[in-house]
């Protein structure tokens, strides 16, 4: 009998990794809100003054209704001046990148269509605030830098 309690637990117990691995990766979470104010991306990015239009939205990774330390998550699309995409051109020599960047559903929309370009050391140009990871897309026909950023 208590064999098969024992059995009868660890069948449980695989079922439950089991369906955690499939669940892949933490959802983005947000309040759907589209924003367009810059100062909070300057605060984490770095300088992007200059920058005609700005449109970004955020929120947390996982399950709201968990508690505990959250995972924060900022996607922005960022119309950027001319000389200043070539400068980061030229600074950061990105290449081609293997995919568009993916972003929630609300800001798709406002991707452009690229190609993108990205680098590590462009990723690094604007992992400004400490806590904070980003990959950076440029698409430079249409002078638009695109963040996915994550950060605690």
């Amino acid at each position: 009998m208590l064999l098969a309690i024992w059995a009868s637990g660890l069948t449980v117990s695989c079922q439950d990794v089991e369906r955690a691995g499939n669940r892949g990766a933490a959802e983005k979470n947000g309040t759907g809100e589209l924003r367009s104010d810059i100062e909070p991306l300057v605060r984490r990015f770095g300088d992007l003054s200059g920058s005609p239009q700005v449109r970004w939205m955020s929120g947390t990774y996982g399950d709201p209704r968990n508690p505990g330390p959250s995972m924060y998550w900022i996607d922005a699309v960022i119309t950027l001046d001319p000389v200043k995409v070539a400068q980061l051109t030229g600074a950061y020599a990105p290449v081609a990148a293997q995919a568009a960047p993916d972003v929630v559903k609300g800001l798709r929309p406002h991707l452009p269509p690229g190609p993108f370009k990205t680098s590590e050391a462009l990723d690094t140009a604007f992992e400004k605030q400490e806590g904070w990871g980003v990959t950076a897309y440029l698409d430079t026909g249409a002078n638009i830098l695109v963040l996915v950023a994550q950060g605690t």
